[in-house]
């Protein structure tokens, strides 16, 4: 098979099961919130299709059976890359979200957060914990490299963060939220965020304690699920303090932006450690109104490429491949 129809046919494979975003021009980002996310400015994406749902952990085992994948949470740390470190410090883990039974400091996230050795994708909580009951939960405990691995094992690839906060939006330019501008419209639940007093109060009035199913919530306006809350998702862009500036005028909007430099994507809060960071996008279940209101198209968030947490996971998307 040759030319186009070959190419169709990859693409009708690639697409299977994954929902079309149109593309167009939106206002990325807001000005009324956390400083990274400004400043509004209008971005410009092509059509691509995106994962119907985050991954799921059903289907990151297919993908660790296929291909024998060990995730970065599995693998013992070289003690090379971490100098001064105890040798009884050196072990294979990931974050676990572990609640406080007091009031603490919302400064110090290293309260309610332990890395935990033998928490990994198949044992979210802990070694003690598996997943033998959460096949349609978002797999979780996956670094950047594992997203990465899966979807080219798919043959597919990792969101933009233009491309993501378009489709999380759902076709509603501007609004603060992916459903529209009321948090809980007539007292519904949109997405799987926490209520209470953060972190030590969780009311699940939600229905959920940790991760949910991934079609436990209502659609955005294309058809996408869990855009907002239960797990945050990894996007290719490399993080960047702040936006750029909107574009003076509309011939100058940016097409398909890939986001900011590897080597400005640094912690300036730490310049001893080097880890570069890409953006994160949606928010999680860990999202309160007290603490980290980050459950809006607009949010984002750095996280280094060789951490992992049981909050964190990823979906795919595919662009338009053409005739060569």
């Amino acid at each position: 098979m040759h030319g186009s129809a070959a190419i169709d046919r990859q693409n009708a494979a690639a697409f299977d099961g994954m929902l079309r975003i149109p593309g167009g021009t939106f206002r990325m980002g807001s000005d009324q919130h956390y400083s990274e996310e400004a400043p509004v400015h209008r971005v410009t994406v092509d059509e691509f299709h995106i994962d119907r749902t985050p991954v799921t952990n059903r289907q990151f085992k297919e993908f660790v059976k296929a291909t024998g994948h060990v995730t970065f949470a599995e693998i013992p740390p070289d003690p090379k890359d971490y100098p001064g470190a105890l040798p009884h410090m050196i072990y294979a883990g990931s974050l676990v979200f572990t609640p406080p039974a007091r009031a603490v400091d919302l400064r110090d996230w290293s309260q309610w957060w332990q890395f935990m050795k033998g928490a990994d994708w198949r044992h979210p909580y802990g070694p003690k914990s598996n997943i033998n009951t959460l096949d349609n939960h978002p797999v979780v405990h996956v670094a950047y490299s594992d997203a990465l691995a899966y979807a080219r094992w798919a043959g597919k690839d990792l969101p933009t963060e233009a491309e993501w906060e378009f489709a999380a939006r759902g076709g509603l330019d501007g609004a603060e939220f992916a459903w529209g501008d009321e948090f809980v419209p007539g007292g519904n639940h949109m997405a799987n965020t926490w209520q209470g007093e953060f972190p030590k109060q969780n009311l699940c009035s939600d229905g959920f304690d940790r991760t949910s199913p991934v079609t436990a919530f209502p659609p955005n306006g294309y058809g996408v699920h869990d855009m907002i809350g239960n797990v945050w998702e990894w996007t290719s862009d490399w993080y960047s303090q702040i936006h750029e500036a909107d574009a003076p005028k509309a011939c100058c909007i940016p097409e398909n932006p890939r986001g900011g430099r590897e080597d400005a994507s640094f912690d300036p809060s730490q310049p001893q450690i080097r880890i570069p960071r890409k953006v994160l996008k949606g928010g999680s279940h860990l999202c309160a109104p007290n603490y980290c209101r980050r459950y809006r198209p607009a949010a984002r968030h750095a996280e280094p490429i060789d951490t992992s947490a049981s909050h964190v996971g990823f979906r795919c998307i595919t662009r338009k491949r053409s005739a060569s």
